[in-house]
């Protein structure tokens, strides 16, 4: 900045932090007068992978106690060094889950120039949509909004005292894949809901018809996308075209694939995080107590942990559905599984001069090691050592010269409170500076 008459005018910039916390989350803000960066972090949503931790390039987070977290503990998976903390985004740019949010205000780069994970879930024209994946969703991500006319719109369930209604219904269960539309559509289905498990994710076992509703208008049987029900009645109006909307929430969704593998249309499409493997440790697996520990069931996203019932080991896997974030590794303290990435799903890293650091961020996803920021040209001043305390003797001062000294300070001071001696010592400095110009 340029002050008047060209001289130059230095700016500052004042920099602080806050921390907040709001329920489950830590609020994290860097403020300056230009900006400010906003860093949320919900530890409930949290589950320990420890992915940021090995990503913060100033070393700035640090996995909380991971085991007894897993198993009880309430306790932030990860912390954070506030004063090391540079709010670069890369933990919320790579985290699988979205514990870590950043926002931005003010005179910053765009955040959309930054990389991040790139996934989705997306129904294709398969969809009819159905109900099935809402119910077998294992963190009830998924909502279905349906747009057809009930049967009490379109043929009202008929007085059963007087007789009115005679005939019969029939569910061909080789057939039924309890998509739930009937049920949807008409009152007298209920669908008999079980726990789902990684190795049977369908949330229904049963589809029941109450006939003592039930009208036998036929509807049902047309609207069956499986012809899996035959009514033999009197047909009352016209089936209406199956009609809605799927919505995913991605606050929610962990790209699991629970729900992909319990599509019977194939209607799901997933990018996942990460690609990769997850193991068993065989010399390992016989250490596992999962009645007395259950630490990688609690904090898998995926959900695909289960105790098989064959008798020959003491947990198993469904590695479909596994996202391979680490977090059971994290938390077993028995070293029963090995995780291992060998991609990430990631947008573009512009051509900047930071890109070196994402590219490392990203190979350490993958490979475990981290290359951190060159720092061999800092400056650093070297520590000063204590000096070594000399006793210096004073000499001796004759009183005589003490009183001297004292009278002529007394007399200087006296001319120089006088205006008279003060014009007459700066007249005669201004006739000597004329004269040498």
């Amino acid at each position: 900045m340029t002050g008047p008459e060209g001289s130059k005018e230095e700016e500052s910039l004042s920099v602080s932090r806050e921390m907040d916390v709001d329920g489950s989350r830590f609020i994290y803000r860097l403020i300056t007068d230009r900006s400010v960066k906003l860093l949320d972090y919900d530890y409930k949503r949290c589950m320990g992978c420890g992915i940021c931790v090995g990503l913060c390039p100033t070393k700035a987070l640090e996995l909380g106690p991971i085991k007894e977290i897993a198993t009880g503990l309430d306790a932030p998976p990860v912390m954070m060094d506030l004063d090391k903390c540079t709010f670069c985004s890369m933990c919320a740019s790579f985290c699988p889950v979205d514990a870590f949010r950043m926002s931005q205000e003010g005179d910053l780069p765009e955040q959309e120039n930054f990389p991040e994970l790139d996934t989705h879930v997306r129904m294709n024209e398969k969809c009819l949509p159905c109900a099935i994946c809402r119910a077998a969703c294992p963190e009830d991500a998924i909502d279905v909004e349906f747009t057809f006319r009930k049967k009490e719109e379109i043929a009202p369930f008929r007085d059963r005292s007087g007789g009115d209604a005679e005939g019969e219904i029939e569910i061909d269960t080789d057939k039924c894949n309890f998509c739930g539309l009937c049920a949807e559509f008409c009152d007298a289905f209920l669908l008999v809901e079980k726990e789902p498990t990684p190795t049977d994710p369908n949330p229904f076992e049963l589809l029941l018809v109450d006939e003592d509703k039930c009208d036998y208008c036929v509807l049902c049987q047309d609207l069956c996308p499986e012809d899996a029900i035959r009514v033999i009645g009197e047909k009352r109006g016209e089936a209406p075209k199956i009609e809605g909307r799927l919505v995913v929430d991605d606050d929610k969704c962990t790209r699991c694939t629970w729900c992909q593998a319990v599509c019977p249309y194939e209607a799901v499409d997933i990018k996942k995080p990460f690609e990769g493997e997850l193991t068993l440790i065989d010399a390992n697996i016989g250490k596992c107590d999962p009645q007395g520990c259950h630490g990688c069931f609690n904090v898998c996203p995926s959900h695909l942990w289960y105790v098989p019932g064959d008798g020959k080991n003491n947990i198993a896997i469904k590695e479909d559905y596994c996202i391979y974030c680490g977090a059971c590794v994290n938390a077993c303290p028995k070293d029963v599984m090995k995780v291992s990435r060998t991609g990430v799903s990631h947008t573009g890293i512009p051509d900047s001069p930071w890109a070196g650091q994402w590219r490392d961020a990203v190979d350490f996803i993958k490979t475990g090691k981290r290359n951190y920021p060159d720092i061999s040209r800092t400056l650093s001043v070297e520590k000063e050592l204590p000096r070594e305390h000399i006793e210096v003797e004073l000499p001796d001062i004759d009183p005589s010269h003490l009183e001297a000294a004292k009278k002529r300070l007394e007399k200087a001071s006296s001319l120089l409170s006088s205006p008279k001696f003060r014009k007459d010592v700066e007249a005669k400095v201004k006739e000597s500076g004329a004269e040498k110009q």
